[in-house]
């Protein structure tokens, strides 16, 4: 699979989906998104991060209890 084909097939969500799929507010989201935890791509003045970056930063920070 090519690079660009592989890019097309990325879904991006916006910085309010984003919160609202991690129950936190938006600029929780815009704190985890400066410090470099949660990737994304700046579009215009908004920011837009990919679906899978979600999923693995929940799973990167689950932690098990006794």
């Amino acid at each position: 699979m090519s690079p660009e084909r592989a890019l097309s097939e990325v879904r991006f969500l916006t910085v309010a989906e984003v919160a609202s799929i991690m129950r936190v507010s938006k600029m929780t989201v815009y704190r985890l998104v400066h410090s470099g935890e949660l990737p994304a791509v700046r579009v215009g003045r908004s920011f837009r991060v990919p679906e899978q970056a979600v999923h693995d930063y929940l799973k990167d920070s689950y932690i098990e209890t006794a």
